[in-house]
């Protein structure tokens, strides 16, 4: 006979894992976030904790749970104490309804803290400090002022939710609280919106929630957001650039993959939390967790435009910078190249060759509206579309980082599925292109600026432009840059051989 195993799983493990829609936080993940903290909170009675993105209320259940057991010799008696936590310390702002009542069942063992149920007895209010206002869009052009979020897709009936988050649709976030002045504000904030747009396309938010914290100048800001930031792109290139010229930000923890965060969730370019202090100018503690290995570094964030997020990648990147050769983005074309469009396609006659994802065959040149300067030269074209999946690691770790590599001929054109690197004068230098994008070397410089699914110009930013008169490979790349056997191994664990 087998035996009876207590088997009491955390609820809120079990939470984290059900929707990628709205990314719950593990218990686990939201104890290193708190140890981040120090240690003198858990002891101050009169701290206060603000989650302003409350989904399950697992970060002020785990806030309160410290207290409780930080404030025993300052409250003695059990219930004062519980009731001085939860009625002066922890605040939150649900992201809807149905959150909020989850939030205060987390936190006050009650979907009402009024409730008789509620481990809190001093509340006169269904809210207690967990309030939910149903908040509208300001529509301004067809867009909410605050947000962006499109009319098409978030102007809703009453029954529905608006995602018209309450933290982030007001100029002075302060008023929400009546101008209180918070020690600590912690969240996993919403991560983007639909824009409606070609492909479904999305549009972050996660830096809005960032930005308001900021205004309230608590003394600690932790919250757990996408890696993305890291490259910028799609409105974040100016959170980018506050972000890593911040030196506030004394910690940065980044998980390569999102999945050894979040079990199960899928979310390109991984997650990050850091802790943002008021008072602390420094250099950032990084720890990159890729592959059950742990990457530590100590370091300015704004080493580079860009962050690059791995310790060693960052001594190769110097190395490469220390020659000052221009970089490959100056033979690199924009999006659309010549012009055409992912949706055109070759015609029974024309003068030019035309290349799209779906056919080949002829174009009239009166189509092509760019990059006539490459028209009648070799030149190399690259899909514009990861290989890998979301611009993501596989299951073993690693990336090919570029999809299709060609030679185009003189009179060969493509459409914007593909950027193009020339002019060149013959065709040996485009076949020396070819191959040098195709070293490991080339497509890790690339992979540091990858988030997404999306090759564009500037994830070449960090590829140096070398003598296309000669062809190169990977162990005559390492020796020009003088790559140690640490930083080579480093290359050749992440970046997968292409033939």
């Amino acid at each position: 006979m087998q035996p009876i195993i207590n088997y009491n799983p955390d609820v809120l493990t079990c939470l984290a894992n059900l929707s990628n829609d709205e990314v719950f936080t593990p218990p686990n993940v939201v104890q290193q976030m708190l140890d981040q903290l120090p240690e003198e909170l858990w002891s101050d009675k009169n701290a206060k904790f603000l989650d302003p993105v409350s989904k399950t209320g697992v970060f002020l259940r785990e806030i309160g749970l410290r207290l409780n057991k930080g404030l025993e010799k300052q409250i003695p008696d059990t219930q004062e104490r519980i009731n001085h936590i939860y009625k002066n310390q922890l605040f939150g702002i649900a992201i809807t309804e149905l959150t909020a009542l989850l939030s205060r069942r987390s936190v006050y063992c009650s979907k009402t803290a009024d409730s008789e149920y509620s481990v809190c007895t001093d509340f006169d209010n269904e809210q207690g400090n967990i309030r939910f206002n149903r908040i509208e869009h300001t529509w301004v052009n067809e867009r909410c002022s605050y947000c962006g979020a499109s009319v098409a897709e978030y102007k809703r009936d009453d029954e529905l939710e608006t995602h018209a988050y309450e933290f982030i649709h007001t100029e002075d976030p302060a008023t929400i609280f009546n101008h209180m002045k918070f020690d600590v504000i912690i969240g996993n904030p919403p991560y983007q919106l639909d824009t409606g747009g070609s492909g479904r396309q999305a549009k972050p938010i996660y830096q809005l929630f960032i930005q308001q914290a900021k205004k309230l100048n608590p003394r600690y800001l932790t919250m757990i957001v996408p890696s993305r930031w890291f490259a910028g792109g799609m409105g974040l290139n100016v959170f980018r650039d506050e972000m890593l010229n911040d030196n506030r930000i004394s910690n940065l923890t980044d998980y390569v993959d999102a999945k050894e965060c979040f079990p199960g969730v899928d979310i390109a370019g991984g997650v990050c939390y850091f802790l943002w202090q008021n008072g602390y100018s420094g250099d950032c503690t990084v720890v990159n967790k890729f592959k059950n290995a742990e990457y530590n570094s100590v370091r300015p964030l704004n080493e580079f435009n860009t962050f690059v997020r791995f310790a060693p990648a960052v001594s190769i990147v110097k190395k490469i910078r220390s020659k000052t050769e221009p970089s490959l983005t100056e033979i690199t074309s924009s999006t659309r190249p010549f012009g055409l469009k992912t949706s055109d396609r070759p015609t029974k006659e024309g003068d030019l060759h035309m290349i799209s994802s779906k056919a080949e065959g002829p174009v009239s040149s009166k189509r092509v509206t760019a990059g006539h300067k490459y028209i009648n030269h070799w030149k190399v074209m690259t899909s514009k579309t990861s290989h890998d999946h979301a611009g993501q690691f596989d299951n073993e770790g690693m990336r090919r980082v570029l999809s299709r590599v060609e030679v185009l001929k003189p009179k060969a054109v493509c459409t914007e599925s593909y950027i193009v690197f020339g002019p060149f004068s013959n065709e040996a230098e485009a076949l020396n292109c070819q191959l040098y994008l195709k070293t490991k070397f080339a497509r890790f410089l690339v992979s540091l600026l990858s988030f997404s699914q999306d090759i564009t110009r500037d994830r070449f930013t960090h590829v140096p432009l070398v003598d296309m008169s000669q062809p190169w490979t990977d162990e005559e790349l390492y020796k020009k840059y003088k790559l140690t056997k640490d930083e080579i191994a480093f290359i050749e664990s992440l970046i997968r051989p292409m033939d």
